[in-house]
């Protein structure tokens, strides 16, 4: 489990931190914030740890924003692209085993080479039909990726090394995970540049022009078909970054690694709003903390309902998400 069992390799970590918070409630408050001590530091732990956990579901949400914000268009095998540039990772990692800088870069040319294929192959030639069948193309993209992967992958299960050689470490009373910290600071740098790229350049804002009104920016004389390979292949380059850092902190990546980060991209997206960047940003990190509170409250087999209650609860309440995008949708797309 990405969080750890809450019996058994963390649970001495955790234990470690809380004995620590004990002792220092003990030492300077009084015998009632003692024992409400240790509950408000469990409570900002969990909470720490749901923030660097929902930092690579943002970088998944923004892959899928940036497809459907320029193309109006759901590219399924978002998650299988990311899965095969992982593995190819993997592959140049067991061939230069001390180098992690390698594996890293390869993870990044094969999601975006996919993510050409997937491109020209579900999505260039067919622009002018109908969403749903650009949708129904990468999902049959998706499941010939998966086979392949089936296919040459020799074990059920590949190792993945972390990208950085360091020991986790207290913060306080709080207990600061090696995989975690990587994953926020990675996440974070990459959203840092998104966000410069698209709003302090040329191209960011010809992309914004598309995605908020797309006859108006072909007027102007926007390179439609130009900016929205660039943009599809950005956005497989983040579910490849994205990808690589989660299952890093996992320890592994199996064929199913798709499907789950298609998941977990698409509910990101929805919670956000379709088309919404501090959307897809925000419904990650709400993702990511809603998944840690209840792992630690009600346990590993929790984890995944608390977030199908969570997509079931604003699919109801709040159909379009935290944020609206200021382009209206293509009527396939939502009724899709």
């Amino acid at each position: 489990d990405l969080l750890g069992s809450r019996h058994g390799a963390s649970e001495r970590p955790l234990k470690t931190w809380r004995n620590r918070a004990d002792v220092r409630c003990t030492s300077n408050l009084a015998s009632t914030a003692h024992t409400r001590c240790p509950m408000i530091i469990d409570l900002a732990q969990v909470f720490l740890d749901g923030l660097m956990l929902g930092a690579p579901y943002a970088l998944l949400g923004l892959g899928f924003t940036l497809t459907f914000g320029v193309m109006r268009r759901l590219n399924l095998a978002y998650g299988p692209t990311a899965m095969l540039g992982v593995y190819a990772g993997v592959g140049v990692g067991a061939l230069l085993p001390d180098w992690r800088v390698p594996s890293l870069a390869a993870t990044l040319l094969a999601s975006v080479l996919a993510g050409l294929y997937v491109e020209r192959l579900c999505f260039r030639a067919i622009r002018g039909g109908s969403a749903l069948a650009s949708m129904v193309s990468s999902f049959a993209v998706w499941m010939q990726i998966e086979e392949v992967v089936a296919q040459f992958a020799e074990v059920r299960a590949h190792p993945v090394k972390a990208p950085a050689a360091f020991e986790s470490f207290f913060l306080g009373p709080l207990y600061v995970r090696r995989d975690y910290l990587v994953m926020l600071v990675a996440a974070g740098a990459l959203m840092g540049g998104l966000w410069a790229l698209l709003y302090r350049t040329r191209w960011g804002r010809a992309v914004r022009a598309l995605s908020e009104h797309p006859v108006a920016a072909r007027l102007m004389g926007v390179n439609v078909g130009r900016v929205s390979l660039q943009a599809f292949l950005l956005a497989s380059a983040l579910g490849g970054a994205a990808g690589y850092s989660i299952a890093a902190s996992q320890g592994q990546i199996t064929p199913f690694f798709g499907l789950w980060v298609t998941i977990k991209g698409l509910t990101v997206m929805i919670l956000g709003g379709l088309g919404s960047i501090p959307g897809a940003v925000a419904g990650g990190l709400i993702l990511g903390v809603v998944e840690s509170h209840a792992l630690w409250y009600l346990g590993g087999d929790s984890r995944d309902l608390a977030a199908y209650a969570l997509l079931f609860a604003f699919l109801v309440f709040r159909p379009r998400g935290l944020f609206k995008s200021a382009a209206g949708a293509d009527p396939s797309v939502e009724r899709a």
